[in-house]
């Protein structure tokens, strides 16, 4: 497989006229300035009356085409009805129009054909021109005509307009581009929307004990655990130790909740009677609504709760009865830590749930998605391949979704968005889809699943604040058969800083709220949550209308990013060998030093080392002004775009088909045994280095430890006398002089060394480590 050129992958920086202007750099003051200007002609039909019957029943059912050139829109019609209203907004590019006259008909609905009724025409020259923050243009009444200019009985109440994608009627307007989309399921999929994910909670329910339980067989010690049930989330507890009537456990189950909260917490008591069976002692439901929300570390008080137990009565009827069982539980919502619903590298919200803890905005972020090009074609229609590209972005709670772009390869948004920041070190990620919900009414058109084209992520605090950046950004996408370019999308973004002094002291505050690091979670808690709650915000999103769909929303908060790949896993080898290059490469740099490769500079480093010796109050200071030097000598290579997706740093460009083919595979894996075998072998084969590597890492940290174990006595005993005439000599030898001594050894001259390796060497590797224990 040929690689495509570098350059395709790459950022381009753009001049596009924002707001009417040119960008250059400077923050615009002009509001919608992130996107370039669209002129539209608004119509708004709101209402007609004393329209004339005109079938032999004498009703009406009325309906208004508005026109203009080979651009027809139709409200919706009326049955028998004289006074119909509408209140609808209908929008034509500018740039597409294709006639000099607006014609708005009222027809009347019949089986054949439909009967004219009047119509009102315009001429565009006299629309007048509305530009916010000017107040909506005030509709009007018109008398119909008919076809020949003469007045007909009937009035049609309007409003005409030129104006901007800024206009308040624009996300609700029928738009010309979209005239092949039918239906108001179809018209509803195309709109841009605003969404906000659910308020997400973490429900901590301690299990403490239980009281009086009462077992069905009364001739064995029960086996006892409390299940827990919320939503489609289950845990149990361990079984407890003290097999009796009054087990306890003192255990901690998590889970994610959604406001509004919908289900209750389900908790049953279960007595193991058999290996697959058990017995239900008792169970209750717990109300969210009514738990306790905890701010911070303090406990809250437990409670004791009443269980209930289901018998059956003659065979079938069941019969719910209250008994003395009780179980000793605190139950409580945790507003003190932010539950994790994105990958914790791309975060966009850090915040506690509970909205007391917020801290204040510390800026604003804007963003105008402009256009893209170069699009792949994602779907046949009509015999032709076409698209149907939108855009979504999220940031924080609020996930914002453009218009849908009918066919179009080159699709023009030019719709800008705006977030509050409250924390400088988040991501904001676009992504850009193929709507594949146009026709046939939402989800009836055969389970299709909206096509994804590509993601972009920008980092808050790789940005410059208060400068506009303008950039096309390329669309990559990882698929199979490698890694492809799926079209670009131009973005316009600005972080607008309300208080430098305020972001520069986030810096020193802690990412995650304090909860998370007096009560921390574990790192599988914290997986199976996440899981949890990305599932509970596709669910939510995807009830919307128009739905936010699962398929999107994954996409969007990277579920399944932790799956094994091959790629992965070798792009995240090159990256630690990447960070220790640097120190590799001291290290080869000091080892030329120390073999005078080069007299010269061995020679000042000599000197450098004998002042920091004679002057150790030095040693701090040079250090830092090397430091603060490098920096200085850095910043004319200081990056000037925000970083963007590198597939060479992803090892996209050069991963197997193989490689590929596993990291798509579904799980559990769908392939033959034959793939699997393979597979399995390759992956002991890279477990077992990596085993290798851990092992000796762990050996090395045994042997420090058994410097002073006596796990080999004559080690020891070497070790111990060799730290007391160490201290001894160190008492009475000024440090600068074993400073001297011990730098000069090190830097000696390579005759006065030797091939072996060092005394200290040579006794630490022969240290025992405790793989002697290995089985």
């Amino acid at each position: 497989m040929q690689r495509p050129p570098m350059e395709d992958f790459a950022l381009k920086e753009t001049k596009p006229h924002l707001g009417g202007g040119k960008v250059t750099g400077d923050k615009l003051t002009s509001t919608y300035d992130l996107v370039e200007q669209m002129q539209y002609l608004y119509v708004r039909v709101v209402k007609a009356k004393d329209l004339p019957a005109k079938d032999v029943t004498g009703s009406c059912d009325p309906y208004t085409e508005v026109k203009l050139g080979n651009y027809k829109g139709t409200t919706r019609h009326f049955e028998k009805k004289t006074n119909p209203e509408w209140n609808q907004v209908f929008a034509f590019s500018k740039d597409r129009l294709q006639a000099s006259m607006l014609e708005v008909t009222v027809k009347d609905k019949d089986v054949v054909k439909d009967d004219f009724i009047g119509r009102v025409l315009f001429d565009l020259n006299e629309v007048p021109k509305r530009v916010p923050p000017d107040s909506p243009l005030a509709p009007q009444w018109y008398r119909l005509e008919d076809r020949h200019g003469n007045k007909v009985k009937g009035e049609l109440m309007l409003a005409v307009w030129m104006g901007t994608q800024a206009d308040e009627a624009f996300p609700e307007a029928w738009h010309s581009d979209a005239a092949a989309v039918s239906g108001a399921d179809g018209l509803a999929n195309i709109r841009s929307k605003v969404y906000l994910s659910p308020k997400l909670w973490y429900l901590r329910v301690n299990v403490i004990e239980a009281q009086d339980l009462m077992p069905g067989d009364k001739t064995r010690f029960p086996e006892v655990y409390v299940k827990a049930i919320l939503g489609n989330q289950a845990l149990k507890t361990r079984i407890s130790m003290s097999k009796s009537i009054n087990p306890m456990w003192n255990e901690d189950l998590m889970f994610v909740a959604a406001e509004p909260f919908e289900e209750p917490l389900i908790l049953s008591v279960e007595d193991r009677v058999a290996p697959n069976k058990e017995e239900v002692l008792g169970r209750c439901a717990i109300p969210l609504q009514y738990v306790d929300r905890r701010l911070d570390h303090k406990p809250i008080n437990s409670r004791w709760y009443n269980l209930e137990k289901h018998i059956i009565v003659d065979g079938e009827k069941k019969k719910e009865i209250k008994f003395a069982s009780r179980l000793h539980m605190r139950v409580c919502l945790e507003g003190g830590y932010h539950v994790l619903d994105e990958s914790t590298h791309y975060s966009s919200d850090l915040r506690p749930t509970a909205k007391q803890l917020w801290k204040s905005s510390i800026g604003v972020l804007e963003l105008g998605i402009l256009n893209a090009y170069g699009l792949s074609p994602m779907k046949t229609k009509d015999g032709r391949a076409t698209t149907d590209a939108y855009c979504v972005a999220k940031y924080g709670q609020k996930w914002v979704r453009t218009r849908t772009i009918i066919d179009s390869f080159t699709p023009k948004w030019n719709e800008q968005y705006t977030w509050e920041v409250f924390d400088p070190c988040t991501v904001i990620t676009i992504g850009v889809y193929d709507n594949c919900h146009l026709h046939g009414g939402g989800d009836k058109n055969g389970g299709a699943r909206d096509a994804r084209i590509g993601k972009v992520r920008i980092r808050l605090s790789t940005l410059e604040t208060d400068r506009v950046y303008t950039h096309s950004y390329p669309l990559l996408v990882l698929s199979p058969s490698g890694v492809k370019k799926m079209g670009e999308i131009h973005l316009a973004v600005r972080f607008t800083c309300s208080s430098l002094l305020n972001m520069m002291h986030m810096y020193s505050q802690p990412l995650l709220p304090k909860m998370h690091y007096i009560h921390p979670l574990t790192v599988t808690q914290l997986d199976i949550l996440r899981h949890q709650a990305t599932q509970i915000v596709s669910m939510r999103l995807s009830r919307a209308e128009p739905p936010l769909r699962k398929e999107v929303v994954e996409y969007m908060l990277d579920v399944g990013s932790h799956m094994w790949s091959m790629r992965r896993s070798k792009a995240n080898f090159f990256r630690i060998m990447g960070v220790l290059s640097g120190l590799i490469a001291v290290g080869k740099w000091f080892d030329q030093i120390c073999n005078w490769k080069n007299p010269i500079t061995t020679v000042l480093i000599h000197i450098l080392f004998l002042i920091l010796v004679l002057y150790p109050e030095l040693i701090l200071p040079t250090i830092f002004l090397y430091l603060f030097l490098i920096g200085v000598w850095y910043y004319r290579w200081r990056p000037r775009h925000p970083p963007h997706m590198d597939t060479r740093l992803s090892c996209a460009d050069n991963a197997l088909p193989d490689e590929l083919d596993e990291e798509f595979d579904t799980f559990p894996t769908s392939r033959p045994n034959d793939f699997v075998r393979m597979r399995y072998d390759r992956l002991r084969s890279i477990a077992g280095r990596i085993q290798t590597v851990v092992g000796d890492l762990a050996t090395q940290g045994e042997r420090l430890q058994s410097l002073l174990s006596w796990r080999d006595p004559r080690a020891t005993a070497l070790f111990v006398i060799f730290c007391l005439v160490a201290a001894i000599v160190l008492y009475v030898t000024p440090f600068q002089v074993v400073a001297l001594l011990a730098g000069f050894y090190v830097l000696r001259h390579p005759r006065f060394r030797q091939k072996l390796p060092s005394v200290p060497l040579n006794f630490f590797r022969r240290l025992p480590a405790r793989t002697d224990c290995m089985l």
